[in-house]
């Protein structure tokens, strides 16, 4: 619910150095990480812990495409918690013409186990 201009109104942002719309970052960032849980944290993941060193080094415009990136930078087991573990994730968005559009990383917890099935 950012009603920012830059974002919303096309007259406005002709005005400004980008010449267009910018796609809001929350929503690029959120995008970004969505498009790893597929892959990475589906079925598995039991809380997201934090995010850090978050950045937008060059706009993302409406109509560009996202392409996105996660590396596994860290992993521990938990401390507190038997059969879950802290992993770091390095996540990293480019446009089309390859652009890094926004990094950040993030932690979370975990399983390292499965869960026991549910009886029939």
């Amino acid at each position: 619910m950012n009603p920012q201009a830059l974002h919303l109104d096309a007259a406005y942002a002709a005005t400004t150095e980008f010449g267009r719309p910018l796609v809001n970052s929350m929503f690029t960032l959120s995008t970004l990480v969505g498009l790893s849980v597929a892959q990475l944290t589906q079925g598995t993941l039991v809380a997201n812990l934090g995010f850090s060193e978050i950045a937008f080094p060059a706009p993302l415009f409406h109509g560009d495409t996202l392409y996105a990136e996660t590396l596994v930078v860290d992993k521990r087991p938990s401390r507190s918690r038997p059969g879950q573990g802290v992993v770091t994730l390095a996540h990293t968005g480019r446009n089309q013409d390859g652009t890094v559009v926004a990094t950040a990383q993030r932690s979370t917890l975990v399983r390292t186990t499965p869960e026991p099935e549910a009886a029939s």
